[in-house]
């Protein structure tokens, strides 16, 4: 967690709201669940990621139109979607070199 996030994600405010979103969605997962394999939602992912900026406005950071009902599966491809991996080779004098390659494709 973000120091500057540490107060929102403690308060009474931001856990009354989490708690009743994910038990309005049934604890189910809204991206990968599926009327047979319902798959656990534990985390209220923000929509519009919080900033500084916009953490203190209840229309980002409370609204239920903002948030999503994710597992953490979802959620870590949520923030890791545009993280890019270093694959490594050697050159043909033997030196290593950096290419990066995309990251997975969604399922």
């Amino acid at each position: 967690m973000k120091p500057w996030a540490e107060q929102f994600y403690n308060s009474d405010e931001w856990r009354a709201c989490r708690d009743t979103f994910l038990q309005s969605k049934g604890y189910i997962c809204e991206r990968c669940s599926t009327p047979h394999n319902p798959v656990v939602a534990k985390i209220a992912h923000h929509k519009i990621y919080l900033t500084r900026d916009n953490i203190n406005d209840p229309r980002i950071s409370l609204s239920w139109d903002n948030l999503e009902a994710l597992c953490q599966d979802c959620h870590n491809k949520e923030h890791h979607r545009t993280a890019r991996k270093i694959c490594y080779r050697f050159d043909e004098e033997g030196n290593i070199i950096e290419k990066p390659y995309p990251p997975h494709s969604k399922n």
